[in-house]
């Protein structure tokens, strides 16, 4: 059977083919492009789940650069009794780790090497970690006097602001 197509019938098919077309160049690139940073930020938080063994979506995190190095805190939001017990513990293992010159855990967590490692693990035995305990969770002072390593520590810690999507990112250093 032959079909004969009327000028409505290749109205519709056009209509069609027009709503079944993908999206222009220029919008499938946003959203491919925040669909990325969006899983990017997802792999963090799930990857920070797995290293510290607690929610990342229901701590906080601060990074702040200070004159001779940082601190690092983190603190549930919630009240979690066994979280903040967990966080507390993760920060005596990391200030161990670090004083070491081993930053394996930021690593795993952030998928790839953190800016200011290196020089953190070579000028190691001129930085001191010292954990703390805070009223939800726990914090990471790191000190030096060696300009090289405040360098480095400044580096790391805003690099992990960005990577945790920090809101004070933007006004700190």
């Amino acid at each position: 059977m032959k079909t004969h197509r009327t000028p409505a019938m290749l109205w519709l098919l056009t209509g069609l083919a027009a709503c079944s077309a993908p999206p222009a160049r220029d919008s499938h690139q946003v959203s491919a492009s925040q669909t990325v940073a969006d899983s990017a930020f997802a792999g963090v938080q799930h990857r920070g789940h797995v290293a510290m063994r607690v929610d990342q979506y229901t701590s906080t995190h601060h990074f702040e650069p200070t004159p001779d190095g940082g601190l690092i805190t983190l603190e549930r939001d919630v009240k979690d009794s066994a979280g903040v017990a967990q966080i507390r513990h993760h920060m005596l293992q990391i200030a161990a780790a670090f004083q070491r010159g081993d930053f394996a855990i930021p690593g795993f967590v952030h998928d790839r090497p953190v800016p200011g490692t290196e020089i953190m693990t070579a000028r190691r035995a001129h930085i001191s970690y010292r954990p703390d305990t805070l009223a939800r969770g726990g914090a990471l002072r790191i000190s030096s006097q060696d300009p090289e390593a405040v360098t480095a520590i400044h580096q790391f810690l805003a690099f992990q602001r960005r990577d945790h999507r920090v809101p004070d990112a933007e006004n700190s250093q």
